[in-house]
């Protein structure tokens, strides 16, 4: 393996982690219900991706709702 025969410098360790950060999420508006949706991802409040129905969301509810129904009843 390679060891440098000497130390680096500050300025040079910065300026290759110059490229290291982090960007923040771009954020879209959903075109059916006007709620803010990541970009290339389909809405999860209406199910809406590029002006089609794609996923079924009461179906999802509905299943949310009955995990939360037999935890409750289990407890």
């Amino acid at each position: 393996m390679a060891v440098p025969k000497r130390r680096l410098s500050h300025s040079k360790t910065r300026t290759r982690r110059s490229h290291h950060f982090e960007t923040a999420m771009q954020f879209a508006v959903c075109a059916n219900c006007k709620s803010p949706i990541p970009s290339h991802v389909a809405c999860p409040n209406c199910g809406m991706y590029k002006g089609r129905q794609v996923m079924d969301v009461t179906k999802k509810l509905r299943k949310i709702e009955d995990k939360r129904k037999a935890k409750a009843n289990a407890s």
